[in-house]
């Protein structure tokens, strides 16, 4: 970047007003480099939604879900570049939380706060299924109830986070390694399969496969349609970037590396492993319960090639696992010491971690084991479509203030730095209008997503009840003194 881009990334010293320092900022370690923040963006690019999700929705969409992620990952990346933007403008590890109090004031803090909150305790649970349903790919394991397998590894992955951010971020940084060398690896041998005509399963990879058995859309159009929430959902991880920001020394370089290179991940990892799919099996012979990639490699007959990438996609819902618990810890603590979050989730432990807001999360993961016990077999769809309404609403309040931010730009009250969102407001007014679509569109899906949509007026009587509960302590002012450290 160039040093005017750098020196643009900073608020305008003479005649722009200078933004609010959020205490939720302080205390935290600058402990994630260069090379963390990037593979999490990748870690975020790449996750249960590709390796367990794509399975599901390959049988049901047929090979046109390639169009869907690569629509979805368009929007997407416009999200994330606006967050970016913002980003320069004031790295925070509140991200998208911050920008909501300065931009849409408490109330928009609030309630971005908690919808994300509500997106990744529902991504935990998602998680942890899908870490359940990997590990009974394994005959040693199918005895195991999936309930039990499921709080193994929520034990697991919160140990690892509550010891610090460093330890996190190597974890990410080694997890994001390894998706994305198996990634290539797939491909390169689903081009060798291609070009070989090597059979698979008894089919012959191709174009065949798509044209002999049903085309592009075997089930019509309105399957492909419906999947748009659950596509959305696998790109749900990408607005780690903001949040990590805030614990890296030199956000003005790291952020615009790492936003500009999730297009080409979007176009390669995605779309570019689908259409591979789509050549070397018939859609139909792909489900839900198991990975796409699994049912690729186990029919080719090389040895134990399922286990190695069953393996692999089970790290894969650990990091995604990982991370949620890292990002609700940092936003809840921005919300708690503004008063709209519980006053123990903006306490910090020795080695800077917020530990009260991972706790919270976790406790709802708790819950998503009981889910486990009860509904096996539905657990992921169920939570996988709560979790759209978080993302969703997340994804909207980014642009609404990304919008709110530009505005004040044009009226010399902000400085915007090089690294911008192109063709503001449109760009964002079309970004919204098609995550709202994507949400109506749940309606048509009667047996998950109708009743997924029923829970928006639950969740908005207990966003307000929850707002009358901590206004007076929101109104009295933010505590601008940061937390002790556990003793």
């Amino acid at each position: 970047m160039s040093k005017d881009a750098v020196e643009s990334a900073q608020p305008a010293p003479a005649q722009a007003a200078q933004p609010p320092a959020d205490a939720g900022d302080a205390g935290y370690s600058k402990d994630l480099k260069a090379r963390h923040v990037n593979m999490i963006a990748i870690g975020g690019a790449i996750g249960t939604g590709l390796f367990l999700g794509a399975g599901g929705r390959l049988h049901n969409a047929g090979p046109a879900l390639a169009v869907a992620y690569l629509v979805c990952g368009i929007f997407a990346f416009f999200v994330v570049r606006a967050l970016g933007e913002l980003v320069l403008y004031r790295p925070s590890s509140g991200s998208f939380v911050s920008y909501a109090r300065e931009f849409l004031g408490e109330k928009g803090a609030y309630v971005a706060g908690w919808m994300y909150f509500l997106n990744w305790s529902t991504t935990g649970i998602a998680d942890i299924t899908a870490i359940a349903l990997y590990t009974h790919y394994w005959s040693f394991f199918t005895s195991i109830p999936q309930w039990v397998l499921a709080l193994i590894a929520l034990a697991v992955v919160l140990t690892v986070n509550l010891i610090s951010v460093k330890i996190f971020g190597e974890m990410e940084f080694w997890f994001s390694i390894i998706k994305v060398a198996t990634l290539v690896g797939f491909m390169l041998i689903g081009i060798f399969l291609l070009a070989t005509q090597h059979q698979v399963d008894g089919h012959t990879p191709g174009v065949s496969l798509i044209s002999d058995h049903g085309g592009l859309l075997p089930n019509g159009a309105m399957p492909v349609v419906l999947v748009m929430q659950g596509v959305i959902f696998a790109y749900a991880a990408l607005e780690l970037v903001g949040v990590a920001a805030g614990e890296t020394e030199e956000p003005e370089k790291v952020v615009p590396r790492a936003v500009n290179s999730i297009m080409w991940r979007v176009g390669l990892f995605y779309v570019g492993s689908v259409v591979l799919l789509t050549l070397l099996l018939p859609s139909s012979v792909y489900s839900a319960d198991q990975s796409p990639f699994v049912t690729v490699l186990s029919k080719i007959g090389i040895p134990a090639a399922g286990d190695v990438m069953n393996l692999v996609v089970l790290t894969a819902a650990m990091s995604s696992l990982n991370s949620g618990l890292y990002s609700t810890g940092r936003i809840l603590r921005s919300m708690a010491m503004s008063g709209s979050a519980p006053k123990f989730t903006r306490v910090m432990s020795r080695s800077q971690v917020p530990y009260g807001g991972i706790l919270l999360t976790c406790g709802i993961c708790i819950l998503g084991v009981g889910l486990n016990y009860l509904v096996p077999s539905q657990a992921f769809e169920i939570v996988l479509n709560v979790a759209s309404l978080g993302i969703i609403s997340t994804w909207v309040i980014i642009m609404i203030c990304h919008v709110i931010f530009v505005r004040r730009a044009r009226a010399g009250l902000v400085t915007r730095p090089h690294f911008q969102l192109k063709f503001s407001p449109v760009t964002e007014i079309v970004t919204i209008a098609f995550l709202l679509v994507c949400l109506g569109l749940m309606w048509n899906d009667h047996e998950v997503g109708r009743k997924t949509l029923l829970l928006i007026p639950v969740i908005a009587i207990m966003l307000v009840a929850g707002w009358f509960g901590v206004r007076r302590r929101v109104n009295a002012g933010p505590d601008q003194q940061p937390a002790e450290p556990a003793k």
